[in-house]
């Protein structure tokens, strides 16, 4: 089990938390000073307080936590947010409101999850051809299925 090493860039932030044992995801808490309100539409990016030290060869990967997300609509603007293993600075969440109303971030209220997960580098080259397969060159939704 890797260990990350977290620094406090405030002194209220909360280090993440797994919610179970078998959690995959460990929580991520806003810090704020008071609610943080976000329009439907709109987009906010909600401090944790947080820096942190993910090894090589590793990445921080920011989901969206699931009761968040389907009961009011708030959840990562990039789907999946990266924290690369050279980052230092915080780590922050970019909040989008996906309902039809507004939505409020309590301070300190779990706002995301965090999956640290190998990653295997790779090395593009060039080429003319690519081999034969039965899919293809189809894509979205070309195998019939949704």
């Amino acid at each position: 089990m890797p260990k990350i090493a977290v620094k406090k860039l405030d002194e209220r932030a909360v280090l993440p938390t797994y919610g179970s044992e078998f959690s995959a995801g460990a929580d991520l808490y806003a810090v704020a000073d008071e609610e943080i309100v976000i329009l439907p539409n709109e987009t906010k990016l909600i401090h944790t307080g947080l820096a942190m030290e993910i090894p090589e060869g590793y990445a921080g990967l920011i989901y969206a936590r699931s009761g968040l997300a389907s009961k009011r609509g708030l959840a990562p603007a990039n789907k999946v947010g990266v924290v690369d293993a050279d980052y230092r600075g915080e780590v922050m969440v970019a909040l989008h409101n996906h309902s039809a109303v507004p939505q409020k971030v309590a301070p300190f209220e779990r706002i995301a999850q965090l999956v640290v997960a190998p990653f295997l580098k790779a090395t593009f080259t060039e080429c003319e051809e690519l081999s034969d397969t039965v899919r293809g060159g189809g894509g979205f939704g070309s195998t019939g299925t949704i």
